[in-house]
């Protein structure tokens, strides 16, 4: 027997058999047992009636008979013996190896003692020791001793130190070694041993009586028991229901504690008081000494009462670390709540690509970007792209200095660095789309056929910067966009006009809150290609204010020479603006600064004839203003003598803007009559439907004449329907009644409507009287012309078919293009020495000073001619300027006022149809003046036949087209004296065209 009990011990993690029946039966009458297998988690059935017991799977038969045998005598030992107690012994308790286990080898414990049922690994570093105890385990004694180690004197046993202690204990051997151990102990059983690990389950308790042996320390032993005890006094059951219901309470927080349940029944029994005591003190998480103090207990009341102690301390523990978890819980959960509700979001933003605003994602972005770009980007610009970018990872996201940088790189990175939209050279292409949009225009259009011939022969082109001079309305803007559309260029417009902020050119300096980069920046990230055609509007009217000078910041981006280089202060690093082809709008070239306009090359737009106008009005105007109404070409008719009418009486400017207005003006008021008439031009598929809707409303007499008249082609194309009372169209007659000079062409061939129709007649019959409605085609002519623009602006500016002594009439230039004016001049008094001139009609300080000249010039010539004359010594003269509302200045009305005097100093009228300009010096010299093709446009349009212009303006005039010289004698003159000769003498031999 001792044999089987030796090798079921050897072999062990043992495997347990069931407890027998009557056992179980007897244990669950005790209410202790039966609430602590509530405490179990319903495991009562099988953890109570279960009995620890060592099986050996050794292959001795013998030993497992004997085994097997004193397990039988046991149970039926236990089953009739209950009530003595003996029954809550050790694990085996009628194993003899236990009980003659009187001499053990004694192991240390530094931290916690050993109590029966638990298991507890050690690690042991005494090699001697170590190999003694695989002996032991090798003949079957595979018992020790577990002894707590005492503190050293003058320690505090609450205070954590270092390992030193375990070290002294290490060093220490036999007496000494004994002399720290504390006398109680447990009697361990060695499951296992894996190195210098030992794991030891606790089986009694121990005393140690004396050393047998020193190295390693041997030591006597006796097997202590609980003292007796009466299992039914009320006071141990009140104190182990109070331990049982404090355990329940901790094991509810603490699931690490439900095992130490089932593992201390698994291997130890069923709880009784001693050992509900022990359970306990060892699972607590008492001081040392304290569960020594519980281990060393045998009378089990007080052993009780001091177990309650400590698991009392440990619910309160317990309450603490709850209500710890709860104030950190709380602390924490509205930022955590946060954290995930953004992480989130995040994940939402990243499913649907939303997600822009983390870092990694925006440092991806930029590099993407920037990936294609960067065999054409310039190397400075990668390099301050990658220093830009490595700060962005740094920067914290809430700072400004991280939005900052983030617009920096933004900016940075959309810009199209070295990317150029391919180039059309074709210059057959180009000259197609320039005629499409504009006619006329030949200088404008000859100099952007060169350009691209140019950019053909080098296989690149240059920028260049074009300005285009003329008054508002002759298409300067709209000719930038063609000229992009001829080179396939990216079209960008921006106007300067009030421009005094030097930062709208040039961008504000990152410091400043709301800092941007300049115009020329934007519209490359706008257009996404380096070689655009900008437009910059109304260049001559550039402010200058307190923030600098906006036409010198414009030298740097046009000027060809710098804008290679050009700095914007946003950006700070260069940007090639070189293959950018930039044109400039102006109405005044004189109001461009000088250095600004040296870098221009001028194309002057001076306006257009009547001809031109005509194919204007005729090509592009009448047909978009034709199609924004939505008339068909068929329902209206707009004569030339019309147009010309308009032109001539209503839109004198050169430009057609207010031509276009006019004819706008005029298409309203025909749809505004069209719709009066029923016409409709909506769409075939509305059509249809308005037509159904007809039918079923209609009745069969009238839906069959309805089905008559729409297969009328001119009626079908009116899309007229009718289903209203409307014999003669009321409204239409009123119309008629108000324009009676409209011509109408009747394209029906319907018989006429009965005028017998009376008003109670039913409705039937007059839906047939509406459906012989006729559709009518409005045709304006000059003489209804009034009925749609009103009366005429402008009156004929010739005043007179032959002007009468003292009027000559004169050329003007003016903002709208040129005009005809005439000079008056007239004898006030005459006496002895009353010479003086008197001046009138708003005149600028220039053509006062213009008047003083001509006075001193007519003296002298008409000396020369006539030295008996003392008309300007005695003569006081009223000269005047008609339309004396208009402001007028300039030197080149110098001739004319000359002219006029002479006239009146020798009685003479000028010759008919006679117009000039000219400055004059008081030598008589006539100079150059300037807008000569304004001036000849606005003789031409006062039917003037003879022109006196300077001999320097002949290169201008040979350079206007053809059909504006066609039909005019122009003469160039040196003197004064050949304009005498022209003016008042017909046999001269002065040069003509």
């Amino acid at each position: 027997m001792l044999r089987a009990a030796a090798a079921a011990a050897a072999i062990f993690p043992a495997r347990f058999a069931a407890a027998p029946a009557v056992a179980a039966a007897e244990d669950l009458r005790s209410p202790l047992l039966r609430v602590l297998g509530t405490l179990r988690g319903g495991r009562s059935s099988v953890l109570l009636g279960r009995r620890a017991r060592f099986c050996s799977n050794s292959s001795d038969t013998e030993a497992a008979a004997a085994a097997e045998t004193e397990a039988k005598a046991e149970d039926a030992t236990v089953a009739e013996g209950e009530a003595d107690g003996k029954a809550s012994s050790a694990i085996v308790p009628t194993n003899p190896q236990i009980e003659d286990c009187l001499s053990v080898v004694a192991l240390p414990l530094p931290h916690r003692p050993l109590f029966p049922g638990f298991y507890m690994p050690i690690y042991v570093k005494d090699q001697k020791l170590l190999q003694a105890l695989i002996e032991n385990r090798k003949r079957s004694a595979s018992y020790a001793g577990a002894f707590l180690v005492k503190d050293e004197e003058g320690t505090d046993p609450n205070i954590v130190t270092g390992s030193d202690s375990e070290k002294s204990i290490d060093d220490l051997k036999g007496k000494d070694l004994l002399k720290r151990l504390h006398e109680v102990g447990t009697l361990a059983q060695i499951t296992s041993i894996q190195g210098d690990q030992v794991v030891l389950l606790g089986h009694r308790r121990l005393r140690i009586t004396e050393m047998v042996e020193e190295d390693p320390l041997t030591v006597k032993v006796d097997h202590l028991k609980e003292k007796p005890y009466n299992k039914d006094d009320d006071v141990i059951k009140a104190t182990s229901f109070e331990v049982i219901s404090t355990l329940r309470e901790v094991l509810r927080t603490s699931s690490l504690w439900k095992d130490h349940v089932q593992t201390y029944t698994q291997h130890i029994g069923d709880f009784n008081y001693p050992r509900l005591a022990d359970f306990g003190a060892a699972i607590s998480g008492a001081n040392k000494l304290l569960c020594q103090e519980v281990l060393e207990e045998l009378d089990v009341y007080k052993r009780l009462k001091l177990t309650l102690e400590l698991v009392k301390k440990e619910m309160e523990i317990s309450k603490l670390q709850q209500s710890i978890a709860k104030a950190i819980e709380e602390k924490i959960s509205g930022d955590q709540r946060r954290y995930l509700l953004n992480e989130q979001l995040k994940a939402i933003k990243k499913e649907l690509g939303l997600e822009t605003d983390d870092k990694t994602a925006l440092s991806a972005k930029f590099r993407e970007r920037i990936e294609s770009k960067k065999d054409k980007c310039p190397p400075h610009v990668l390099q301050v792209i990658e220093e830009e970018l490595t700060k962005l990872q740094l920067l914290e996201a809430s700072s400004s200095e991280f939005n900052v940088t983030r617009n920096y790189l933004d900016w940075l990175t959309v810009l199209p660095w070295g990317n150029y939209s391919d180039e059309n050279f074709d210059v057959h292409h180009a000259q197609k789309i320039l005629d499409e949009d504009h006619y006329g225009l030949s200088d404008v259009k000859e100099r952007i056929l060169e350009f691209i011939a140019v950019g053909k022969l080098r296989g690149t082109s240059q920028g260049k910067i074009i300005c285009l001079s003329g008054p508002p309305g002759v298409g300067k803007t709209s000719i930038g966009r063609s000229i992009a559309r001829a080179l396939n260029r990216q079209f960008y417009r921006f106007s300067v006009g009030g421009l005094a902020d030097v930062a709208e050119i040039k961008g504000h300096r990152r410091t400043y809150v709301g800092a941007m980069p300049g115009k020329m920046v934007q519209c490359l990230k706008s257009v996404g290609t380096a070689n655009p055609l900008v437009l910059i509007d109304e260049i001559d009217k550039l402010g200058r204010g307190h923030s600098g000078d906006p036409a010198s910041a414009l030298l740097e981006l046009l000027d060809p020479e710098q804008n290679v280089n050009f700095l914007d202060h946003y950006l700070d690093v260069p940007i090639d603006l070189s293959k950018v082809l930039f044109v400039c709008t102006a109405n005044v070239i004189e109001m461009i600064p000088n250095p600004l306009l040296d870098r221009m090359e001028i194309i002057a737009i001076a306006g257009y004839i009547t001809d031109e106008k005509m194919h204007i009005a005729r090509d592009y105007l009448e047909k978009n203003t034709r199609e924004a109404c939505g008339i068909k070409p068929e329902q209206v008719e707009v004569t030339d003598a019309a147009l010309l009418a308009l032109i001539e009486n209503y839109c004198r400017e050169a430009g057609v803007r207010n031509l276009q207005k006019q004819i706008e003006k005029i298409y309203r008021k025909i749809a505004l009559q069209l719709v009066r008439q029923g016409v409709s031009n909506e769409p075939k598929d509305q059509e249809a439907l308005s037509v159904t809707a007809n039918e079923e409303i209609s009745s069969s007499d009238g839906a069959a004449a309805k089905d008559e008249i729409l297969k009328d082609s001119a009626v079908e194309d009116a899309s007229v329907t009718n289903n209203i009372v409307n014999p003669a169209s009321e409204e239409a007659n009123e119309v008629n009644l108000a324009n009676e000079a409209v011509v109408h062409e009747v394209h029906t061939t319907e018989a006429p409507k009965e005028d017998n129709v009376s008003e109670g007649k039913d409705t039937d019959g007059a839906k047939e009287c509406a459906a012989d409605k006729t559709i009518e085609k409005v045709v304006v002519d000059s003489s209804n012309l009034g009925d749609f623009v009103g009366k005429p602006v402008f009156q004929a500016e010739r005043i007179y078919e032959q002007t009468p002594v003292g009027v000559v009439m004169g050329l003007a230039w003016t903002a709208m293009g040129g005009s005809t004016l005439y000079i008056e001049t007239t004898k006030v008094e005459e006496g002895e020495g009353k010479g003086a001139l008197v001046l009138t009609g708003q005149l600028g300080d220039v053509m006062k000073e213009s008047a003083q000249i001509a006075q001193t010039v007519g003296r002298a010539i008409l000396l020369e001619k006539d030295p008996d004359n003392q008309f300007f010594a005695n003569s006081k003269l009223h000269l005047h300027v008609p339309a004396g509302a208009t402001p007028k200045d300039g030197p080149s009305a110098g001739c004319t006022m000359i002219t006029s005097m002479l006239s009146l100093a020798m009685g003479k009228p000028v010759k008919k149809d006679l117009a000039m300009t000219g400055e004059v010096t008081l030598t008589g010299r006539i100079l150059p003046i300037g807008g000569v093709k304004e001036k000849t446009i606005a003789a031409r349009r006062s039917a003037i036949k003879t022109l006196i212009f300077p001999s320097a303006n002949k290169r201008d005039f040979d350079e206007l087209a053809s059909n504006v010289k066609e039909g005019l004698e122009v003469h160039f003159v040196d003197t004064y004296s050949e304009i005498y000769d022209l003016a008042f003498q017909s046999d001269s031999g002065t040069e003509t065209s």
